[in-house]
């Protein structure tokens, strides 16, 4: 379950910028997590709760904003929507896909006090 060290990770990123920005209580954490970034979101939430445990982040609301996955077709030259790696062009067919978009996971926004 990388989805633990995925939380831990943010939790240390967040304790680091209550100190360089003066905070000392996180309110909310905004993600945006594309589809190809192979995050399981409840897991993710799971976690996040049992890490911020006892930390500047104890009660924080985790929102998550998903992003489209999007690739671009160097067959037809066009933008694609995708859900998964390895889908079909929608309008050609052909594999020969450059993801573009999708496999971000960052901190969007925080809310703090």
């Amino acid at each position: 379950m990388h989805e633990m060290s995925i939380a831990e990770g943010i939790i240390q990123v967040l304790e680091d910028q209550a100190v360089v920005q003066s905070f000392s209580r996180v309110k909310a954490v905004w993600l945006e997590i594309g589809p190809l970034a192979m995050i399981e979101q409840e897991s993710l939430r799971f976690c996040f709760e049992a890490v911020t445990r006892n930390s500047i982040a104890e009660g924080a609301q985790l929102q998550i904003i998903e992003l489209p996955g999007e690739a671009f077709c160097m067959q037809c030259m066009r933008t694609v929507t995708i859900n998964k790696r390895y889908d079909a062009c929608s309008y050609c067919g052909s594999y020969q896909l450059q993801v573009t978009q999708g496999e971000e996971m960052r901190i969007k926004e925080l809310e703090v006090e």
